[in-house]
């Protein structure tokens, strides 16, 4: 289990069962394990790296302040409301997942 994985399982072991957030449920997240809430995918890992759905203007800021990374999921073209967040921030990933529960769940 790599850094990125390790951290994503404390992240969904201290959300998991809140206000009906599970752990894939048989979904593939962009390939890979993810956090949702009623459904909705809000947080996992794809490609070792932890990324999270938040409004576009966050995900802007986050990028912008260098503490994320555009995702394209492959395509080669960002997705606005997603954000690759760096290892740098590992520290506030709890929180950035809560912030991308409390987005979806909306």
């Amino acid at each position: 289990m790599s850094d990125v994985e390790t951290r994503f399982a404390k992240v969904a072991g201290a959300l998991e069962g809140e206000d009906g957030v599970t752990l894939g449920s048989g979904k593939r997240g962009f390939g890979s394990d993810a956090l949702q809430v009623d459904g909705r995918i809000f947080a996992m890992v794809s490609h070792d790296r932890f990324v999270v759905k938040l409004p576009r203007e966050r995900v802007a800021e986050l990028i912008a302040s260098g503490d994320g990374l555009a995702f394209d999921a492959g395509k080669e073209r960002p997705m606005k409301e997603w954000v690759v967040v760096t290892e740098r921030v590992a520290r506030r990933w709890l929180n950035l997942a809560k912030e991308a529960r409390a987005f979806v769940a909306g």
